[in-house]
This record gives C-alpha cells, sequence and structure tokens, in this order.
C-alpha cells in the first residue's frame, strides 16, 4: 500500500514539475517577448528623443529666424519709410532747382531783351551815316570805330575839327549813360613810326591819340573823367591785313567801347527772380 501511495506521489511529482516546466517556459518566452519589446521600445523612445530634440533645436531656429524676419521687416518698413521720404525731398530739390533755372532762363532771356533795347538805343543815338564811321554790336557791347582819317592828320595826334563834331554825338550817348564806362582805343597800321622828341613808335602813337579824344571828350564835351579808359593797342590788332594802302588805311582807327557794367545786369537778373 505504501508502495502505491509513494508511486501515486512520484506520478503527482512529475506531472507538477512538468508543469512547473511548461509554466516556467511560457513565462521565460513571455519574458523574453518583454524584453524584446522593451529593448525595441527603448530604441524607439531614444530616437524620439533624438529627433525631439532636433525639433525642439528646429523650433529654437525657426522662432530666431521668425524673430529676425519681423525685425527685418520692422527695420524695411523703417527704411521703406525713410527711402519714401528721401525720394520726397530729392524731388522737392529737384523742382526747387527746375524753378530756379527756369526762373534764370527767364531772368536771362529778359536781360537779353535789355541788352538789345540797350544797344539799339545806343545805335540810334549815335545816329551816324558816314561810311567811315562804323557802328556795331558785339555779345551787347557796342563799338563805334572811327576813320582815322576823320580824326587825325597823318602821324599827328591833333584832333581836328571835324572829329570833334563826331565826338560830340559819342559825348552824348556817354553822357545819357552815366553808369556805364567807355574805352577809347587807338590803332595804327604796320608802317614803323619815325619817332620824334615825343613819340617814339606806334605804341606811342596810338596812345597819344587816345589820350588827346579822352581829352575833348572830358574838356570840350562834359563827359565825366571816371567813365573813361585811354588805351593804345598800336598795330597789333589790325581789321585786315597791312597789305594794300586801303587796308592800312582801314586799320588806322579809333575805337569806342562802350561797357554796361555786369553788376547791374547781375542785379537785374536778382530783381527779376525775386519778382517771380
Amino acid at each position: 500500500m505504501k508502495k502505491v501511495i509513494f508511486m501515486f506521489t512520484l506520478a503527482a511529482l512529475c506531472l507538477t514539475s512538468c508543469g512547473a516546466k511548461k509554466k516556467i517556459a511560457e513565462l521565460e518566452k513571455q519574458n523574453k517577448e518583454c524584453q524584446d519589446l522593451l529593448n525595441s521600445t527603448t530604441v524607439k523612445l531614444n530616437l524620439c528623443l533624438t529627433e525631439k530634440e532636433s525639433l525642439n533645436q528646429q523650433n529654437d531656429y525657426l522662432k530666431k529666424n521668425n524673430s529676425d524676419l519681423i525685425s527685418n521687416v520692422g527695420n524695411m518698413t523703417t527704411l521703406t519709410k525713410q527711402g519714401a521720404q528721401n525720394i520726397e525731398k530729392a524731388l522737392e530739390t529737384i523742382k526747387e532747382k527746375d524753378l530756379k533755372i527756369t526762373r534764370m532762363q527767364d531772368a536771362l532771356t529778359k536781360k537779353d531783351s535789355v541788352t538789345l533795347a540797350l544797344v539799339t538805343s545806343l545805335k540810334s543815338s549815335v545816329g551816324i551815316s558816314d561810311p567811315d564811321i562804323n557802328v556795331n554790336v558785339e555779345k551787347g557791347v557796342v563799338f563805334i570805330s572811327i576813320a582815322d582819317k576823320l580824326l587825325f592828320k597823318s602821324g599827328s595826334y591833333t584832333v581836328s575839327d571835324r572829329a570833334k563834331e563826331v565826338l560830340a554825338k559819342v559825348a552824348k550817348v556817354i553822357n545819357d549813360k552815366p553808369t556805364f564806362e567807355c574805352m577809347v582805343e587807338g590803332h595804327t597800321d604796320n608802317v614803323p613810326f619815325t619817332g620824334n622828341a615825343i613819340l617814339i613808335d606806334n605804341w606811342d602813337l596810338s596812345v597819344k591819340r587816345s589820350t588827346a579824344i579822352v581829352r575833348v571828350l572830358t574838356k570840350d564835351l562834359g563827359v565825366k573823367p571816371s567813365q573813361l579808359i585811354a588805351a593804345g593797342r598800336g598795330e597789333f590788332i589790325p581789321l585786315v591785313e597791312n597789305n594794300t594802302t586801303e587796308n592800312r588805311a582801314a586799320n588806322r582807327r579809333t575805337r569806342i567801347v562802350i561797357l554796361p557794367k555786369i553788376d547791374e545786369f547781375y542785379e537785374m537778373i536778382e530783381k527779376e527772380m525775386k519778382k517771380q
């Protein structure tokens, strides 16, 4: 009986041991699966953490970049406003300059009109039709050229009586323009002056003829000495070549240059601009 009981006990133990082993095997299998799952999950977690870190860095970069962009937009807005203001100022400056140029052009046109009226008046005031007296205008300046034969005898600087009649008309023009200056220029041909106790050459002759006319204008015809300039040009500014008798006669002349003062024209321009 004991033997039977022992056998049953042994069989029960065997069955129990086999079941335990099977259970343990199953548990070990489950444990391995859990471990594998844990390992896999850990790897995925680490990947996620790495990706998260990368995304955080990207997020920080994007935030900074966004902040920079917002700042740049603000700066661009400021620059755009400043640029617009600068452009507006530049346009205003251009408009002002254009206006000044237009006013200056108008003033210069008016000045040219005044000059033309002035020289026309001077030419009509001289009123001389003698072919040996030439009146011409160059750049707003009146030139009255009087042939030598109307003023002096050959080689002389004594003013003739006929010359005084011509100079009286010139004096009237000068006296009508008390603010203008007049240059009296003596010119000779290229025939060498033989010289005497007073004169040495054509320079001397041209200067003496100029001063002789200045004396007539001031002492006899009432022109203010402060308006006159005496100048001798000798033979060095001929009208034509000194190659014939007629040409040399043309080069022997006295030229009276009526000079309006430039500053008067500037004052006129300024006055016209102030009126605009």
